[in-house]
């Protein structure tokens, strides 16, 4: 019996989701018309959203994978979908996304494509973190979607235990300076986090 999770993943969703390139582009075009994804289309949002490109941009030219993923990336026989619940203004969704992108294009095989959470609820809730809709997942599937083989998201598990301490017990960090915090991790980490994170996962579909 199919679970839950996997029916609301159906051939529609998957053929009407978007490529990585088609998500790139959407949120220029949106960001052209002052917008961004979702439907706060606030200043802070606007603002977070232009970083994240900035990040984007940058993540595209130097993420770089270990060649034991590479390895085991390329070793994928069977063909795969990656689906990824993102939207434009989330700043993890900047840090892990052209990494995950990255990785996906070692391998024909695999067909990456991105939706948007707020426009997918009863998706998202299918895949909460803590009770919370946080972003990105990654939810890799079998071909014919009948089958999930692991997922990873929303953050690497250092950050996800740091959000978790700062919940509760905020040690007079304001929320800016915790979030200037989590980006400056993510420039330090380079995205090894994610690569040592993704490793056993990936592996386990093999």
């Amino acid at each position: 019996m199919l679970d839950q999770q996997t029916l609301l993943i159906t051939p529609e969703l998957i053929a009407s989701a978007q490529n990585y390139s088609e998500y790139r582009e959407m949120i220029d075009q949106l960001l052209a018309e002052n917008k961004t994804t979702g439907v706060n289309h606030s200043e802070g949002y606007l603002d977070y959203t232009k970083m994240n490109v900035q990040r984007m941009n940058r993540w595209d030219k130097t993420a770089k994978i270990s060649p034991e993923l590479d390895k085991i990336v390329a070793s994928i026989a069977s063909p795969q979908v990656w689906l990824v619940i993102t939207e434009g203004w989330c700043g993890d969704a900047a840090q892990s996304l052209p990494f995950i992108a990255k990785l996906a294009a070692l391998n024909p095989l695999i067909e990456l494509k991105f939706v948007l959470r707020d426009e997918n609820p009863e998706l998202m809730d299918a895949y909460l973190t803590a009770g919370a809709r946080s972003i990105p997942i990654l939810i890799a599937l079998n071909k014919d979607l009948s089958k999930e083989l692991f997922v990873w998201g929303p953050r690497p598990e250092f950050l996800q235990n740091r959000l978790k301490a700062y919940k509760l017990d905020p040690q007079n960090i304001t929320a800016k300076e915790f979030a200037d915090g989590t980006h400056l991790w993510y420039a330090r980490d380079k995205n090894t986090a994610i690569n040592e994170e993704l490793t056993p996962l990936i592996a386990s579909t093999i």
